[in-house]
């Protein structure tokens, strides 16, 4: 751009006060612009003309969008005239006079250096260094000023300085080029090393046209990093401006504009050059964060080399000041104490890959989300695939095993450094998405090291995108970006090209047969090594096998725990005293844990019975030991039934916890009571719905048969005015359902096992009775139907005082003939003593009262189970008279004889 001296018609200023400001721009060899000093916002700014002399014309771009135009190149000495006033007069301060303005209002002028007259004349400067020409025409030979500038030039012409030298100054027109034919290749050579710059314009606070040197490059660099309010153009042409804008602006252009700088040229996404922009007095980027006219951007963060941790410790320290953009900044965690923002805390269990339950030093538990990750998840068809299959998040979920490990080893019974980053409120469901709870999400570290970044790191989670507005996330945000570019980078874990990780462990908890085949295996093995991954009560537990790559429950052996609440058939069961105690205990020693187990049996419902220890302690002896289990008789036979006992003696003595209300009993009691106990006869009328192989049976009881009656008649009258609909039930091992039995009827249920949706088998809570079916004549319970309002009807009983026959054949007309007798009738029923999985009761007919029991032995259809039970020896002395006599006859399985002696096995017993 050029200016000339005052058109001969334009008429000149009355009275040509002084007037004083600072250079902001120099816009040609004759033209600078002025501003005032900022008062509560950018200052006023003037352009003004240099009186009486003429420099070169500046190089302008063609108009855009105008083909017809062409670029136009800087006249000679141009770019020189221009430098020399911009070295000279930027960001000083100048008093100038305007001399004349015309009627457009462009004003011409006479700018002195400093604040009054006697600093240097920049007109004069420039004569004399040939850098401008005086104009001639129209001057006044009684003005002194235009006789001085004509005196200086013809000196300057006759020194041969500037444009007065020889050679024409083709040499000084620059060969300038607005656009870079391949930013990135050209970026990517300089290797991020510093180059020279010139800030030509300012566009808003972080994007600037800068000319790079010595090649002439005029790019415009967006500040890697940061963002600043904008000047926007709506599509009607009009300008809204966002807050702060205006000042962010003049807070750059008073610091860079036409100065000199350094560059550092960092990346170009889609064809946007960012970099960072040096200054002898600072960097800019980190001084507008500070002062608050800009906001971090993580898209760019990345790029940004002087260090990310700056620029978020800036934008920190004005969101504490609440400066200017941040004026009505409210934290994440203004509203929590500084104890609850940062404490120390043991972890208890890992939940998740980014979760975890901690416990504080008040004892209280807390569940801990690490801020900004994203743990690993399944999604599409993945997700949608094997629907038979029960879905397992931590074994079918690739990578989500290796997560957990990772934090479980490293954290579990540890004490780390929680800083709570934010508070993540409760959300609804969503169309796509589960509701949530409320979410403590936090920055954990142990020994200086960021969990979440370590798990980041090994590609074992992803980090949570979020909106530039919001706010939520972790004050660690930056170093868990670059840890995951690096782990993208070197193909770690989900983000490995290689075939994910398969755990195909099998669950045979809960599955007899399954565990049976199991047991000597382990038996065998000695003390085997397990993680205890489930805590059900004190005393149960669910293991992780790794060397076998299964699921147990494992209970352990020579302790009576006090029992917790459960779902039974019949109802809930209530928790025994100190029940949720001796579970807490067993959870904080070994939940996650790494043990050692030693297995010696199983039970009949497939779980296995041993000994647990954790780093050379016993958690049988320490349960009693801290008086949270009694001794339990089946330990007399093992190796630390002692030391059990002893610590049993000792708790009892210090009457602690569950033996608090323990009374010792008098030793005469003991010595001295001869009273035996009494057999009890209290027969009640029950109706007999199934009788099983094994000979046990499921009766009801008459008493509340016309409750069960009522039931079903309500139940079904309901189903039929609103029927389910046939597939929608999705059944689950332990669920309470309807199911449709061959009569086309409803009645209630429980899912034993699902193979299929074809093949689901059932148990008829209320009738005992068992089916394999399909899922399509299963429906969900409704609550007012459910075993809350009345527990299962079929009871579960065992013949007393006789022995089951193991040979298959005689069974099977044992049943037979128990059927005919009894199934479907309503008989009379007296418990006499308990079993292991039953009570063992004696039943008599309705009518006759006669003993079922005792006509099979009668009838030598069975052999008597011989009790020890004084109070018994009643009872048993007639079946065993009944068994002798039917012997004597040699009825049924005695018509060879007594075989008891030797060949018991071979016929079907066992002594």
């Amino acid at each position: 751009m050029s200016s000339v001296s005052a058109p001969a018609q334009a008429a000149p200023s009355p009275a040509a006060s002084l007037q004083r400001g600072i250079v902001k721009m120099v816009l040609s060899g004759c033209a600078i612009i002025v501003r005032g000093q900022p008062r509560g916002g950018p200052p006023p700014e003037r352009q003004i003309n240099l009186s009486n002399i003429r420099a070169g014309a500046m190089a302008r771009r063609a108009a855009q969008g105008q083909p017809d135009t062409k670029d136009t190149p800087d006249e000679p000495w141009a770019f020189q005239a221009r430098e020399y006033l911009r070295k000279k007069l930027i960001g000083k301060e100048v008093c100038f006079t305007v001399e004349i303005k015309t009627a457009l209002g462009r004003e011409y002028g006479i700018v002195y250096l400093g604040r009054d007259t006697t600093g240097e004349n920049i007109a004069d400067s420039l004569v004399n260094e040939g850098l401008a020409t005086v104009r001639r025409e129209g001057i006044r030979g009684n003005n002194p000023d235009q006789a001085r500038l004509c005196d200086l030039e013809d000196q300057s012409k006759a020194s041969k300085k500037g444009m007065w030298s020889e050679g024409g100054g083709t040499h000084t027109i620059r060969d300038l080029k607005y656009t870079i034919e391949n930013p990135r290749n050209y970026i990517d050579s300089l290797h991020q090393k510093p180059i020279n710059a010139i800030i030509e314009h300012v566009r808003d606070g972080s994007v600037v046209r800068a000319l790079l040197l010595p090649d002439y490059y005029l790019v415009t660099v967006m500040l890697s990093g940061v963002k600043c309010p904008t000047f926007k153009r709506e599509a009607d042409g009009t300008e809204s401006t966002e807050a702060f804008a205006a000042e962010a602006k003049f807070f750059t252009e008073s610091r860079l504009l036409q100065r000199d700088v350094q560059i550092i040229l960092e990346s170009c996404p889609n064809q946007i050059i960012l970099g960072s922009i040096l200054h002898p007095n600072g960097n800019i980027t980190e001084l507008l964060l500070k002062e608050g006219f800009a906001r971090c951007v993580d898209w760019s963060m990345a790029v940004y080399t002087q260090g990310a941790e700056k620029l978020r410790a800036g934008e920190r320290s004005a969101k504490e000041r609440k400066v200017r953009i941040w004026k009505d900044y409210v934290a994440p965690t203004a509203n929590l104490d500084l104890k609850d923002r940062q404490f120390v805390a043991k972890v208890m269990q890992v939940m998740n890959a980014d979760a975890m339950m901690v416990k504080l030093n008040s004892g209280e538990l807390k569940t801990i989300h690490l801020s900004s990750i994203r743990p690993p998840r399944i999604e599409g068809e993945e997700k949608n695939k094997d629907k038979d299959k029960r879905f397992r998040p931590l074994y079918d979920i690739p990578y989500m095993f290796e997560a957990r490990e990772f934090l479980r080893k490293k954290l579990i019974g540890k004490k780390v450094n929680v800083t709570v980053d934010y508070i993540r409120a409760a959300t609804g469901p969503g169309e796509s998405t589960p509701a949530f709870s409320e979410r403590t999400c936090a920055t954990v570290t142990i020994g200086g090291i960021n969990i979440a970044e370590a798990l980041i790191s090994k590609g074992l989670a992803t980090i949570i995108r979020y909106r530039q507005d919001d706010d939520q996330r972790s004050a660690h945000y930056d170093e868990l970006l670059s840890a995951e570019a690096r782990a993208i980078k070197n193909g770690k874990g989900l983000h490995s090209k290689k075939e994910v990780p398969i755990h195909r462990v099998a669950d045979i908890s809960g599955e007899a047969q399954k565990a049976k085949q199991f047991l000597p295996f382990l038996q065998r093995a000695g003390r085997s090594e397990a993680v205890v991954e489930y805590v059900f009560s004190g005393s149960r537990l669910k293991l992780y096998m790794p060397k076998e790559t299964c699921l147990i429950t494992f209970l352990l052996a020579g302790i009576e725990c006090p029992r917790s609440s459960r779902n039974m058939p019949g109802g809930v069961q209530v928790a025994e005293p100190f029940s949720d105690e001796a579970m807490l205990f067993t959870k904080e020693l070994v939940l996650q844990r790494e043990v050692e187990v030693e297995v010696e049996s199983m039970d009949k419902a497939g779980n296995f019975i041993g000994w647990l220890h954790i780093e050379s302690l016993n958690l049988s002896i320490a349960l009693v030991e801290n008086a949270l289990s009694k001794v339990h008789f089946t330990a007399e036979r093992s190796n630390y039934y002692k030391t059990l006992v002893s610590a049993e003696d000792a708790c009892r003595e210090k009457k602690e916890k569950i033996w608090a209300n323990y009374e010792e009993k008098p030793v005469e009691e003991v010595v001295y009571v001869t009273e035996e106990k009494e057999r009890a006869a209290n027969y009640r009328a029950v109706y007999v719905t199934e009788i099983c192989d094994t000979l046990h049976f499921y009766s009801q009881d008459v008493e509340t048969g016309a409750q069960l009656e009522n039931l079903m008649e309500t139940m079904r009258a309901e189903i039929a005015a609103q029927p389910p609909v046939e597939g929608s039930y999705a059944p689950r091992r332990g669920d309470i359902c309807l199911a449709t039995f061959a009569d086309g009827e409803w009645y209630r249920a429980r899912v034993e096992k699902v193979e299929s949706p074809s093949r689901v088998h059932v148990f008829y809570i209320d009738y005992g009775n068992r089916e394999v079916v399909s899922s399509t004549r299963l429906a969900a319970m409704p609550p007012a139907f459910g075993t809350r309002t009345l527990p299962a009807q079929a009871t579960e009983h065992a013949f007393a005082y006789i022995q089951v026959p193991q040979d298959e054949d005689i069974r099977a007309d044992v049943v037979d003939c128990i059927v005919r007798d009894i199934q479907n009738s309503q008989c009379l029923m007296n418990v006499e003593y308990s079993g292991a999985t039953c009570p063992h009761v004696t039943i008599q007919f309705g009518d006759t009262k006669d003993d079922v029991g005792l006509n099979l032995v009668k009838e030598g259809l069975v052999m008597v189970d011989v009790r020890k039970e004084k109070h018994l020896q009643k009872i048993v002395t007639e079946y065993l008279n009944s068994q002798e006599s039917a012997k004597s006859a040699r009825l049924n399985i005695w018509r060879y004889g007594d075989f008891r002696a030797d060949d018991a096995v071979e016929f079907g017993y066992r002594r």
